[in-house]
C-alpha cells in the first residue's frame, strides 16, 4: 500500500513539474493604484499558494492552542485520578435463607 501512494505521489509530482514549465510565459498582475507585477505565471501561482497556505495556518493557530491546553488539563486530570486511592468496595453478603 505504501508503494502505490508513494508512486502516486511521484506521478503528482511531475505532473505538477511539466504544468509549471509549461507555463513560464510572462503574465501582469494589476493591482489597485496603478501598480502591477509582471513575473512568469507559474511564479504568481505559486506565490497565490504560499499566501493561502500561511493564512490557513494562521486561521488554524487558536484551534491548535487551545486543543494543546485542555490536551494539558486532560492530562493533569488523569494523573491526579490515578495517584488518588479509590475506596475498596466490600464483597456483598451472601443472601440470607
Amino acid at each position: 500500500m505504501r508503494l502505490i501512494a508513494w508512486v502516486i505521489r511521484v506521478l503528482v509530482f511531475v505532473l505538477l513539474l511539466v504544468l509549471a514549465l509549461a507555463n513560464t510565459q510572462p503574465s501582469t498582475l494589476n493591482f489597485l493604484a496603478g501598480y502591477a507585477w509582471q513575473a512568469p505565471l507559474i511564479l504568481i501561482g505559486l506565490a497565490f499558494f504560499v499566501v493561502g497556505l500561511l493564512a490557513g495556518l494562521l486561521s488554524a493557530l487558536p484551534a491548535m492552542f487551545r486543543l494543546r491546553m485542555e490536551n494539558g488539563r486532560l492530562k493533569r486530570d488523569l494523573r491526579t485520578a490515578r495517584e488518588t486511592p479509590t475506596p475498596v468496595a466490600e464483597p456483598p453478603l451472601p443472601p440470607l435463607i
